[in-house]
């Protein structure tokens, strides 16, 4: 994690790379919850057997739950001191580019795109490339927004 001491200091690094979070690893326990959560229980995230004979050999990440890690991953890549909340404000892209097979680990490139004041504090764009280990293909790349207030 990357820390600032005041907004102006984080907005001075737009167009730059902030920080490479640590690797998480993608459980099968974590597809069945989200699953569960979801309502998409399709047999390639939750029925192992069956994904054995599937196109990936196993179970694979719902691509929205690859997506819901960019809470986390964004949460750990940057603390500004002067900050008392943050909150996302939604998405301008996303891209799923490669499948997230179970027991994949996964981390974040986290560049800031833009940072703009607005009332009360700053709003930023971010560019998040989530890479999985071993592959030189990113599995999603988005481009969140998130709010910052002091």
């Amino acid at each position: 994690m990357r820390t600032f001491d005041t907004l102006a200091e984080l907005a001075a690094c737009a167009g730059q790379e902030i920080t490479v979070t640590d690797w998480h690893t993608v459980t099968q326990q974590n597809i069945d919850q989200f699953a569960e959560a979801t309502g998409d229980h399709q047999w390639i995230h939750v029925d192992p057997e069956r994904a054995k004979a599937g196109p990936f050999g196993t179970t694979i990440a719902h691509g929205y739950l690859t997506l819901s890690m960019l809470a986390g991953f964004l949460g750990g890549a940057a603390k500004v001191k002067e900050v008392r909340m943050g909150i996302n404000y939604g998405l301008n892209k996303v891209r799923f580019m490669a499948p997230v097979p179970v027991g994949s680990r996964l981390r974040a490139r986290v560049e800031l795109l833009e940072a703009a004041p607005m009332e009360g504090g700053l709003q930023m764009a971010w560019r998040t490339t989530i890479e999985r280990e071993g592959s030189d293909k990113p599995v999603c790349v988005a481009e969140p927004l998130s709010r910052f207030y002091v």
